[in-house]
């Protein structure tokens, strides 16, 4: 999915709120990052301290959800080929959808049911709950465990995503990796992170399907 410059702004907003920040966050890739890890690597080049960083994260998501849930409705939107997949993933006994995501979760919230996904994706692991991305997996996995009884390891996991960092966070558990070119990644640099299978969009339903199922 996109949501334009709905999310871009609104972050941009709050850190100027909180932290005074009058920078151009357009030079900065969020790509794949957690939200943690994006407002850090900003403001660490504006000479602020991870201490003093972290302490004012509580006022900079509540400027930045404010204003977010102020435009993501008229801004975003879901990328061809999102529906058809996740709606016959849900039909299947043998899948469990969650969503992996560096979004805190009410922002990943704000943004899935602009587009009305959320209700696809009941639990997952999120920017609130690591900073890091590459231990997001296991906290997805423990989740899916508590709901269903099942320990999902390995292979059983299948990360799909649109940035580098989608494809690394899987590859230390063992997981299954998807790359998909519909973001601001190219092809040629997915591709250099040698995931499992990489498809240039989403479109392509019964392939990236039996991707997935192995």
């Amino acid at each position: 999915m996109t949501t334009g410059r709905a999310a871009r702004d609104a972050f941009a907003n709050g850190l100027t709120a909180v932290y005074g920040y009058d920078g151009d966050v357009d030079r900065y890739d969020f790509s794949g990052l957690t939200d943690p890890q994006i407002a850090s690597m900003i403001l660490r080049d504006a000479s602020w301290s991870d201490d003093d960083i972290a302490s004012r994260f509580p006022q900079l998501w509540s400027h930045y959800l404010g204003e977010l849930a102020l435009t993501v409705d008229a801004q975003a939107r879901a990328l061809p080929g999102v529906y058809a997949v996740v709606d016959a993933l849900a039909q299947r006994d043998d899948v469990m959808l969650a969503v992996l995501t560096g979004n805190i979760e009410p922002g990943a919230r704000l943004k899935l049911g602009a587009t009305k996904l959320s209700h696809y994706f009941p639990f997952g692991a999120f920017g609130s709950d690591s900073a890091q991305r590459e231990m997001l997996p296991p906290i997805a996995v423990e989740r899916a465990e508590a709901r269903n009884g099942h320990r999902f390891s390995g292979r059983d996991v299948v990360i799909i995503g649109d940035s580098i960092y989608d494809v690394r966070c899987g590859v230390p558990h063992g997981a299954r990796t998807i790359a998909v070119a519909s973001g601001k990644t190219s092809r040629e640099r997915l591709a250099g992170e040698n995931p499992d299978f990489l498809f240039d969009s989403l479109e392509d339903a019964e392939s990236l399907i039996a991707a997935i199922l192995g």
